[in-house]
């Protein structure tokens, strides 16, 4: 594995728009290719995209766009419903974003003539963080910088509402134990709440700020990451309420955090786009310095390959992939 290793993208995809959000589906999908959707300034692209990594008769990366939705206003969240298919006759595209209208938008779609969504209103705020109930996909959270965590229904009725103390800035579901939810608060408190009984049942503390976004670890459900002011943190939740290791890591406050889907000693981290450039590095806790360092043009959004070591962020129209080894 290389040390420090600073390189360009392995791969790039062209797009129309500078692209404020992308997220691979984290969900098994019954079919070979790999979907990704990204955001924009009016639109989400849902499109497949297949790695030589994992096919040996592909050159690099092969992608296919398979739909645009028009949006209608700033994209600034997607999350995956679990119920998409695309081995079901007619196949299931589900997913929800946030917009800059401060709503949320269920879209269901069967890729050829039925093309809807439904809007969840309610936050008063921008809206940081949202993400479907992993088993069933019936149900949605969400965080935002109106002070609260809420939970939908698909037909967006609110079921859950809790007030938080500052922003909410991530909201991640329990793989498993879908009554657990974890929300990572701007002011560095990470709570996890049972749904059952409508209340949080232990918190971590940052000790520094801003926190600007927390990760579970999907791969070992006792870690969690983060990144506040500088640095990345990370809690092993069995040991202590307190970090187990931190470290600075961007020089112009650290971003976004997400652990790899495959790994449970590898994830990534993002300064603040800037207006050049944003940096991007992979690290694993094995290794003192980051093992991968990207430079990317005012980068945005950052999702992990569901079966490889493999990272997307979004930039200036374009989509960034970097691979590294585990």
């Amino acid at each position: 594995m290389k040390q420090d290793a600073s390189r360009n993208a392995a791969y790039t995809v062209d797009c129309e728009d500078y692209v404020h959000v992308v997220e691979f589906n984290p969900f098994e999908t019954g079919d070979s290719g790999n979907l990704i959707a990204y955001g924009g300034n009016n639109y989400v692209v849902i499109g497949t995209c297949t790695f030589q990594e994992e096919e040996a008769d592909v050159e690099g990366i092969q992608y296919k766009t398979l739909r645009t939705f028009h949006h209608g206003v700033r994209v600034d969240g997607i999350a995956w419903s679990p119920e998409t298919r695309l081995d079901s006759l007619p196949p299931i595209i589900k997913f929800c974003t946030s917009a800059a209208d401060l709503k949320i938008r269920l879209f269901t779609s069967d890729l050829q003539d039925k093309n809807e969504y439904k809007v969840l209103e309610g936050h008063s705020d921008f809206i940081n963080g949202l993400v479907f109930d992993p088993k069933g996909g019936q149900g949605i959270a969400s965080v935002s910088d109106d002070h609260t965590c809420r939970i939908w229904t698909l037909e967006g009725v609110q079921t859950s509402h809790f007030v938080l103390h500052s922003p909410g800035m991530s909201v991640c579901w329990h793989p498993e134990e879908t009554y657990k939810l974890m929300v990572a608060e701007k002011n560095g408190t990470i709570r996890f709440y049972d749904l059952m009984v409508q209340q949080a049942i232990l918190s971590l503390e940052s000790e520094q700020v801003p926190l600007m976004s927390a990760h579970w670890c999907l791969k070992n459900t006792f870690k969690v990451g983060a990144v506040a002011g500088n640095d990345w943190l990370i809690w092993d939740i069995t040991r202590s309420s307190y970090p187990q290791t931190k470290r600075p890591v961007h020089m112009d406050r650290a971003c976004l955090f997400r652990w790899s889907t495959i790994s449970e000693n590898l994830f990534a981290t993002t300064g603040y786009p800037g207006k050049m450039a944003s940096q991007f590095q992979i690290h694993h806790l094995g290794h003192p310095q980051p093992i991968l360092v990207g430079s990317v043009p005012v980068g945005s959004g950052l999702s992990w390959h569901r079966t490889l070591p493999l990272c997307v962020i979004g930039g200036d129209h374009k989509l960034l992939f970097w691979v590294t080894e585990v």
